[in-house]
């Protein structure tokens, strides 16, 4: 190989190491061509040169007129000195014009890859969102509530997304922060390259996110393996994903190994919509305690209830209402037994604002006996449902009621076609039928007599795009409560929406709970990337089989009207073996954004509850 092929290949190597090898370049043609003129200079007109100060004076000249052609304007001498300060001149033109078109590329190249998000991040403590989809703003959202009490908190967001615009929407979304920083990343959360641009091995918590589509579960389930095999230093951080079918919880948790935490979606929308058509106002509660605005739930280790029964730890906090105990040896108790003792090393779940503000109570609150009301049984009746639309968890809903309605219940189910998966296995308690109809066509739904059902469940539908589905969903409403308010109030109505703003608009329906999953997933994660230990209190929440929220006629704790206090009905509800949590006003169910429902009220100060009105048990029936 020639010697100028040689030369040629190993300029071109210097030449791709970028901006760098470029302005070293263009120094090192400026020196050269400096030096040179100041020899022909030092050699050929000595008079300038002593003139000028010698060849210092003269390589300082020739530098002057490099960088500014101007500076030869004031120049005197021979003129072949005026010549060569000439051609530094017009070299330094071309230099210096040909440095500043470098340093410019390289300072867009480099903005550009700010942009676009590629950069490391150094960050400790921080809690990393993988993925992006509507729930990203809820997460976020609520994040920025957790930590308003922190000095400095920082949010990483990594997604295959344009930084600039992924901040756009979060600032749109979320105008106000606060202390916590919102931090985006481009890139693929399933690649271990782009992972590494969050600083995952410093970060306190990880929250995976499912995206919209049906194939959500897979990119969970392979982030949550590329998590799970990844060499941690010093510490892995605990991990929280959900999953969007219920058949792939067993392989998602399997991926993620016993340090993630991952919930099933469709199983909680399903139990919520269950639970809320026979609990009005349930959803209410649910986000008021897997938000972080209102009341959330602690664990708290009290030695000085310990020995003491639970029973008696209800009235053991001015502020903070007791919900249960998480044992030294990791179980969850929910409304446990009145009579289980506390030992040594467990905690108490309390209910409460913040964990600044439960007070333990220096003394018993005054409980006012003779509005104590005796527990009273009560017959259970069949329940008549009707299932307005149908979607993939409608045979599952109907299975969960099927367990929890008394014996000879039914079901209607009121779509355009004949959900044949749904009709076709018996079941014990509830027979199902179809009835065709047209969700959003008003002689369709009065041909139902919706004056003969007590509750009624309308499904979102999901085989059209989430947005329109929403619109479907409130035309039906809008009817419904026509055609209620003409029969003079004899049902409630549950609802299934996608977009928590479209629940906003649907206000106007005065529906009785509207259950949007995809807000209370995104709260469950947020809760859960927080506090780990959480996850079992939750599960026992949420499990039919156990103790579950209830909110029950007020006058069955204390007579209709009576003046009482919050600690007169905690008493009566603890001596049926249930723990109450707060109150429902019926006059303010429509009013946002509690809706009539108070969590953890003070336990010392008056309230009148009303006939209609709800008190807010943990109960196991």
């Amino acid at each position: 190989m020639k010697v100028r092929d040689r030369l040629r290949y190993w300029f071109d190597r210097t030449m791709d190491r970028g901006t760098p090898a470029l302005i070293g370049w263009l120094g090192l043609c400026s020196a050269l061509m400096i030096g040179v003129v100041t020899i022909l200079v030092v050699l050929l007109t000595n008079t300038d040169t002593e003139q000028n100060g010698g060849w210092p004076g003269v390589a300082w000249m020739s530098l002057l007129r490099t960088l500014d052609p101007g500076t030869m304007g004031g120049d005197e001498g021979s003129a072949l000195f005026l010549s060569l300060m000439l051609i530094v001149t017009v070299g330094g033109i071309f230099i210096v014009s040909a440095l500043i078109g470098v340093l410019t590329t390289g300072l867009e190249k480099q903005i550009d890859k700010l942009r676009k998000g590629r950069s490391r991040l150094i960050e400790r403590g921080h809690t990393i969102v993988l993925g992006w989809s509507d729930h990203v703003f809820t997460v976020i959202g609520e994040l920025v509530k957790a930590n308003q009490g922190e000095r400095r908190s920082c949010v990483v967001v990594l997604a295959e997304h344009d930084k600039v615009d992924m901040e756009e929407q979060i600032r749109a979304r979320i105008p106000d922060t606060g202390k916590t920083r919102v931090i985006c990343r481009s890139g693929n959360p399933l690649n271990r390259a782009d992972l590494e641009l969050v600083s995952p091995d410093t970060a306190k918590s990880i929250i995976v996110l499912p995206r919209a589509g049906a194939e959500a579960d897979i990119d969970v389930m392979k982030t949550l393996l590329l998590l799970n095999n990844r060499v941690w230093r010093p510490r892995r951080p605990h991990v929280v994903a959900a999953v969007q079918r219920t058949e792939n919880l067993a392989a998602a948790r399997l991926a993620g190994g016993e340090a993630a935490l991952v919930i099933d979606a469709d199983d909680i929308a399903v139990r919520l919509v269950v639970q809320s058509h026979r609990q009005a106002g349930l959803s209410t509660v649910c986000t008021d305690l897997l938000d972080f605005a209102g009341n959330e739930l602690y664990l708290r280790t009290e030695p000085a209830l310990t020995g003491t029964t639970f029973g008696e730890a209800l009235h053991a906090y001015d502020l903070g209402v007791p919900i249960g105990l998480r044992t030294a040896d990791g179980r969850t108790l929910v409304n446990p037994d009145m009579k289980t003792l506390i030992e040594p090393g467990d905690q108490v779940i309390v209910l409460a604002e913040d964990d600044l503000l439960i007070r333990p109570s220096s003394r018993r609150p005054p409980i006012r006996e003779e509005a104590v009301v005796e527990a009273g049984g009560r017959a259970a009746e069949p329940d008549r449902t009707l299932l307005i639309g149908w979607n993939a968890r409608g045979t599952r809903i109907i299975d969960l009621l099927d367990r929890l309605v008394e014996p000879g219940s039914v079901v209607d189910i009121a779509a355009p076609r004949r959900p044949e998966e749904a009709m076709g296995s018996a079941r014990a308690n509830l027979s199902v039928r179809h009835k065709p109809c047209r969700p959003t066509s008003r002689p369709s739904l009065e041909q139902l007599d919706l004056g003969g059902y007590q509750h009624i469940v309308v499904l979102a539908d999901d085989e059209i795009e989430p947005g329109h589905a929403d619109d479907r969903t409130l035309v039906t409403l809008l009817h419904l409560r026509d055609i209620e308010e003409r029969l003079g109030d004899p049902f409630s109505i549950v609802t299934e929406m996608h977009d928590d703003q479209n629940r906003e608009v649907a206000q106007v329906t005065k529906a009785d709970d509207f259950i949007v999953s995809s807000r209370l997933i995104s709260l469950l994660l947020t809760q859960l990337s927080e506090n780990r230990h959480l996850h079992g209190v939750f599960a026992a929440l949420f499990d039919p089989s156990g103790s579950e929220i209830y909110l029950k006629p007020a006058h069955a704790y204390v007579p209709a009207g009576t003046t009482v206090n919050f600690a007169t009905v905690l008493e009566s509800a603890r001596r049926r073996g249930e723990s109450a949590i707060g109150y429902r006003l019926h006059d303010h169910s429509q009013d946002a954004p509690t809706y009539g429902v108070r969590l953890n009220p003070p336990k010392d100060v008056d309230l009148v509850l009303e006939a209609r009105d709800s008190v807010i048990v943990l109960a196991e029936s």
